[in-house]
């Protein structure tokens, strides 16, 4: 079950500290880029070389094609891909779930392969879904405050647009 995207948000602390566990993931797998993407398309930290392409666009590209794979993992019957993997002639990438709230995007070309990449990924990714985890907790007690008349208005509006 992938939650809402809304029902948290992004301090400069937080982005810091997503973004060095992605730099030191970048370092430990000699990937050149990564992006964490929210499940709703918004690209949320960027680390390593800055991508040749709009990375806004492809964070809403990204989103939606993780969603898709995870309807194609409910038909074959399994709840969902926790990771994607998709090669190019000269670049690749794998993505991965972060806390079933967002994607870790990593960009990768032939300086590195797809075993080192996937053998450091799933440390980087316990560390990021840490982080998020907190996130969340720190703003559902901070969610439990609001009034009454806006609880899960942000919610109820990314419904209307799934």
């Amino acid at each position: 079950m992938v939650i809402g995207a809304t029902s948290w948000s992004l301090t400069p602390g937080d982005e810091d500290a997503l973004r060095r566990g992605m730099e030191r993931l970048l370092q430990e797998c000699s990937a050149h880029s990564a992006l964490l993407v929210d499940r709703g398309g918004q690209l949320l930290v960027q680390a390593g070389e800055r991508p040749s392409f709009d990375p806004t666009t492809f964070a809403t590209l990204t989103a939606a094609d993780f969603s898709a794979n995870d309807q194609l993992a409910r038909l074959l019957g399994a709840s969902d891909f926790s990771s994607l993997f998709h090669q190019g002639e000269r670049e690749s990438m794998l993505l991965s779930d972060v806390a079933q709230r967002a994607i870790l995007v990593v960009l990768f070309d032939a300086r590195t392969t797809l075993g080192l990449v996937r053998l450091r990924l799933r440390p980087a990714v316990e560390e990021l879904s840490g982080i998020v985890a907190a996130m969340t907790a720190r703003d559902a007690v901070r969610g439990a405050s609001r009034p009454a008349i806006l609880a899960g208005a942000e919610d109820e509006i990314d419904r209307l647009f799934q």
